[in-house]
């Protein structure tokens, strides 16, 4: 099981130079990928712990591409129906090309009333809209030539596609990563709950003839406790996960540090 963590592109701690400190402080830990989250347009009553402030996620990922060196970079869900999907898929090309395809792609559909209106899309029809443009982005990058609106254009650079995991709950979600995925991004998934999940996921890939994908579980770890955070990186490990990202807030750079030598301790216990 791969072992990530989640970096604050958002509130007080997502400045240049603490995301920078983190970005490096993760890499040198030797953990296996770096994530950001998504959040376009935050209401004025629903900004605690943010107080509205977020960086656009595609945008961190090509910058945290140029202040690390090996680190893989995750979103962890872009929402797809806030965005077209031409411009999406040319930044999403652009941070793979000049990271090292070394990206890691997730996606949603979204769920925040608010931001829909912001943006002026109808939140009732966000799942077709996600399905549009996955079907897109897969056809940009399997082919130089692609046609939008009735016109054909190149899409270039054209790197491998980066692994695309879906987030969401069933039974949308495992369809939706199932047919357009290379795995699945469950929210608030427990080892308890995981087995039986990843097997109606299993269902859903062999009904249409793909192997079963990866499942990616973001959460938290009783970091306080190493051996107990061990215990839940082999449970979560054994249940059927294939990478764990580590999600959590904190202050600044320095509880940073501490809560990835507290993750570290943990992986070592657990290895």
């Amino acid at each position: 099981m791969q072992i990530g963590v989640t970096l604050r592109n958002m509130g007080d701690q997502s400045t240049r130079a603490i995301m920078t400190t983190c970005a490096r402080a993760a890499e040198a830990a030797g953990l296996e990928s770096l994530w950001v989250v998504d959040h376009i347009a935050i209401p004025p009553d629903d900004a605690e712990g943010s107080n509205g402030r977020y960086l656009d996620p595609l945008a961190c990922l090509a910058w945290l591409g140029g202040v690390t060196e090996r680190i893989r970079l995750g979103v962890g869900v872009l929402i797809l129906p806030y965005r077209p999907a031409l411009p999406t898929a040319k930044q999403i090309a652009t941070a793979q090309e000049l990271s090292g395809e070394r990206l890691l792609l997730g996606v949603g559909i979204g769920w925040m009333d608010p931001e829909f209106r912001a943006l002026g899309v109808d939140r009732h029809v966000r799942g077709r809209l996600a399905d549009a443009t996955l079907a897109f982005i897969r056809d940009c990058f399997e082919h130089d030539e692609v046609t939008a609106n009735g016109q054909t254009f190149l899409f270039r650079p054209r790197p491998a596609c980066p692994p695309i995991y879906v987030g969401g709950s069933p039974p949308h979600a495992l369809k939706r990563a199932a047919r357009y995925g290379d795995g699945w991004l469950p929210m608030g998934m427990t080892p308890e709950k995981l087995p039986a999940a990843r097997a109606e996921y299993a269902e859903h890939c062999g009904a249409i003839g793909r192997d079963v994908g990866e499942i990616v579980v973001m959460g938290g770890l009783p970091l306080g406790d190493v051996g107990a955070a061990a215990a839940s990186l082999v449970a979560l490990r054994d249940a059927g996960a294939s990478r764990f990202v580590l999600a959590g807030r904190y202050a600044d750079a320095d509880e940073y540090r501490r809560k990835i030598d507290a993750l570290t301790a943990a992986m070592a216990r657990a290895a």
